[in-house]
C-alpha cells in the first residue's frame, strides 16, 4: 500500500509539472507566441508572464520581432548582353504581424528568398554587364520594391536588400582587366601629352611675359636717362644764366670794369700756356705781345652790352 500511494504521488506530481508547463508561459521580449484554442487562431501573446487553458490551448507559433538577416544564396544571371554572372546578397526583414506571418504563407522566409533570387535574375537580365557594378543601389532598389509587394500580405516587412558579390566568368575577367589597363594607359598618354602641351605654353608665356619686362625695363630707362639729361642741360643752364647776371652785377659795381680787364688778362696768358704744352706745333698771330688789345676788343663788347642792361 505504501509503495502505491508513491507512486500515485509521484504521477500526480509529474501530471502537476506536465500542466504547469502547458498553462504557464513566459513570453522573451521581441517575442510573439501564436496561441491556438482547440485548433483556430486564439491570440498572440505579447512579452510577459500568461496562463492558458490546459490541453486546451496550444502555442502553434513562435516569431522574433528583431530583424533578422536572410543570406540570399549564389545564383548564375544573364545579363542583357548575354554574360552569365553569379550573383548573391543579403536581405534584411522583420515580422510586422504575427498573425499573418503564420497563416498567410507555409514558410515566409523560404518564399522571401526564392521571390529575392527570382525578381534579382530579372533585373541583372534589363542591364548589360559594364553597368551591373555601377548599377547596384538601382537594383537593390527594385528588388527591395518587389519583395514589399509581395510580403505585405505575409506581415513581413522587407527592409534592405544588398547585393554582396557579382563574379563573371574567367575570361569575361580577363577581358575586362585587359580594356581597363587599355583604358589607364590611354589616360596617361593623354595626361602625359597635356603636360607636355602646358609645359610648352607655359613657357612660351613665360619668355613673352620676360620680352615685355624687358622692353618696359629698358623704355623706363631710356626715358629716365633722357629726363635726367634733359634735367641737367637745364640745370647747367640756368647755373650758367645766373652767373652771367652775377658777372653783369659785378661790372656795375665800383672797379667793376677794371677787374674784368684782370680777369681776361689772366684767362688770356693762362689758356694760351696751355695751349703751349699740349702742341708741338702752334702758329702764333702777329700780335702775341699785344694783350692790351685783346682786352680793349673784349672791353668793348662789354661796353656793348652795358647799355642794353641799363
Amino acid at each position: 500500500m505504501e509503495v502505491g500511494g508513491l507512486l500515485v504521488t509521484g504521477l500526480l506530481v509529474i501530471l502537476a509539472f506536465v500542466v504547469l508547463s502547458r498553462i504557464v508561459v513566459v513570453v522573451p521580449q521581441q517575442n510573439a507566441y501564436v496561441v491556438e484554442r482547440l485548433g483556430r487562431f486564439s491570440g498572440i501573446l505579447e512579452p510577459g508572464f500568461h496562463i492558458l487553458m490546459p490541453f486546451v490551448d496550444v502555442i502553434r507559433y513562435r516569431h522574433s520581432l528583431k530583424e533578422a538577416t536572410i543570406d540570399i544564396p549564389e545564383q548564375i544571371c544573364i545579363t542583357r548582353d548575354n554574360v552569365q554572372v553569379a550573383v548573391d546578397g543579403v536581405l534584411y526583414l522583420k515580422v510586422m504581424d504575427p498573425e499573418r506571418a503564420s497563416y498567410g504563407i507555409a514558410n515566409y522566409i523560404f518564399a522571401i528568398t526564392q521571390l529575392a533570387q527570382t525578381t534579382l535574375r530579372s533585373e541583372v537580365g534589363k542591364i548589360v554587364l559594364d553597368r551591373t557594378f555601377e548599377e547596384r543601389g538601382a537594383i537593390n532598389a527594385q528588388v527591395i520594391g518587389e519583395l514589399d509587394l509581395a510580403t505585405g500580405p505575409w506581415g513581413v516587412k522587407v527592409l534592405r536588400y544588398e547585393i554582396k558579390n557579382i563574379t563573371p566568368p574567367r575570361d569575361v575577367l580577363d577581358a575586362m582587366e585587359k580594356q581597363m589597363r587599355a583604358e589607364r594607359e590611354k589616360r596617361a598618354t593623354v595626361l602625359e601629352s597635356e603636360g607636355f602641351r602646358d609645359s610648352a605654353i607655359n613657357q612660351a608665356e613665360g619668355e613673352k611675359q620676360k620680352v615685355i619686362k624687358e622692353s618696359e625695363a629698358s623704355r623706363t630707362q631710356r626715358i629716365n636717362e633722357a629726363e635726367g639729361q634733359a634735367q641737367a642741360i637745364e640745370t647747367v643752364a640756368r647755373a650758367t644764366a645766373a652767373g652771367i647776371r652775377e658777372v653783369a652785377d659785378a661790372i656795375g659795381q665800383p672797379n667793376g670794369l677794371e677787374s674784368v680787364q684782370m680777369r681776361v688778362a689772366e684767362q688770356y696768358v693762362r689758356e694760351f700756356g696751355n695751349l703751349a704744352k699740349t702742341n708741338n706745333t702752334m702758329i702764333l698771330p702777329g700780335n702775341l705781345t699785344d694783350i692790351a688789345g685783346t682786352i680793349a676788343t673784349a672791353m668793348k663788347v662789354i661796353d656793348r652790352a652795358q647799355p642794353a642792361k641799363k
